[in-house]
């Protein structure tokens, strides 16, 4: 039953946990709750990392993890849901399952590796998520790395056309990784002519910025934007945290998805 008292758009987050807080479900805590949204959590994964570091992932067994997020479909009315670092096949397995069919969109961020370089997929979880995660998915935001590597393909374009011809409805790759002089980040969809935003490369690097970026965007769908106002108020918002980002650890900075207040 919807409670008419309820201001807040849910958002349903899937993703793995960073003891740093810099990335996964903290990060996109925070990135949808300064949206003006209320995120509620199911853990894929808990990870053993810092902001230099990943040393180990360990996944949730299946079964919980199927009921953690039955239980939050059963009980709240979510309007949108982010998908994050899932940490094995299995886990895939029961996302697929149990948002088959829900009508709200699905934005996934396809974290196949940390920054630091600590691998969290192999070939058969990549074709996995290709066949049956991606005809779900509203918005898929790899960057360059990611989307080269999940679609096979060295041109950017063709691996946009890839994801998106394995049922994507849009494609958003950034272009951090890329050695340009500024960060080219590129919006693909089937219907509309490709999209490029162009933002100032910041200095240093940053412990979940992909968190932040896929999140937010998330958020703004939820609160009734359309996908293109979503993608580009979002790349303003994780730009903002980022300029004015933390040096809490020896390693990549914090977004600091809070700046503005």
């Amino acid at each position: 039953m919807t409670n008419s008292n309820n201001q807040k758009p849910v958002v349903l987050v899937i993703a793995g946990h960073d003891p740093s807080g810099g990335a996964g479900i903290q990060a996109d805590i925070e990135s949808i709750s300064n949206a003006g949204c209320h995120a509620t959590t199911v853990i894929t994964s808990l990870t053993s990392q810092n902001t230099s570091k990943v040393l180990d992932v360990i996944p949730q067994d299946p079964e919980p993890f199927r009921h953690q997020i039955r239980l939050i479909l059963e009980d709240m009315d979510i309007v949108a849901c982010k998908i994050g670092m899932i940490g094995s096949n299995k886990l895939l397995e029961v996302i697929v399952n149990e948002l088959t069919g829900l009508k709200f969109p699905i934005v996934l961020d396809p974290v196949l590796s940390s920054a630091t370089g600590k691998k969290f997929s192999d070939d058969d979880f990549c074709k996995n998520m290709l066949t049956s995660l991606l005809p779900l998915t509203t918005l898929i935001t790899p960057n360059s790395i990611e989307a080269t590597l999940l679609a096979q393909e060295d041109n950017f374009t063709a691996a946009a056309n890839t994801l998106l011809n394995y049922g994507a409805k849009s494609v958003l790759i950034t272009g951090t990784h890329n050695e340009t002089h500024k960060v080219i980040n590129s919006l693909y969809t089937k219907q509309d002519p490709l999209i490029e935003y162009h933002w100032e490369r910041l200095p240093g690097t940053f412990h979940g910025s992909g968190c932040t970026l896929s999140s937010r965007i998330t958020a703004l769908l939820a609160l009734g934007n359309d996908l293109k106002k979503s993608v580009e108020k979002a790349q303003e918002y994780t730009w903002l945290s980022l300029k004015h980002g933390l040096n809490l650890g020896r390693g990549q900075a914090h977004p600091n998805r809070f700046y503005e207040s």
